[in-house]
């Protein structure tokens, strides 16, 4: 069971080791939340969905177990993308049970310094913008 943490110092502490944060650009965020996930921590980016066709949440985990799968309704074989020299494992799914700004759903899913990492991005982002994000946490 999830449990929140007291910011990203809990999430330091918890992984032994600075949490993994991307250093893109990312949309502006209502609140931030972040929690346990697993033996890792997980933060996510609850964003400003207020405009039409903009991203509703950014999520990312980091721990030294893979994440566990999620059962994505609908999703999409896997395929696997380079970024940066590091193999990245992708899986969409079109999510229909969540509102418009949560749906399709992305994971890319990598390891790297020893962790376990994987971004979750629901609503409308670009494949362009997500690959962004996950070169600039491999950098």
């Amino acid at each position: 069971m999830e449990e929140p943490l007291e910011g990203i110092a809990a999430a330091d502490a918890r992984l032994g080791r600075a949490f993994p944060l991307p250093a893109a650009a990312l949309p502006l965020a209502r609140w931030v939340e972040v929690f346990t996930a697993g033996p890792g921590a997980e933060v996510a980016w609850n964003l400003d969905d207020s405009r039409p066709g903009s991203a509703g949440r950014l999520a990312i985990y980091a721990g030294p177990c893979p994440p566990p799968e999620r059962d994505l309704v609908a999703a999409q074989p896997p395929e696997n993308v380079e970024v940066e020299g590091c193999s990245i494992r992708r899986r969409r799914a079109p999510l229909d049970q969540a509102e418009p700004s949560l749906r399709p759903v992305q994971e890319l899913s990598w390891s790297a310094g020893g962790l376990h990492l994987r971004l979750t991005a629901q609503g409308p982002w670009e494949d362009s913008a997500l690959l962004e994000i996950v070169a600039s946490m491999i950098r």
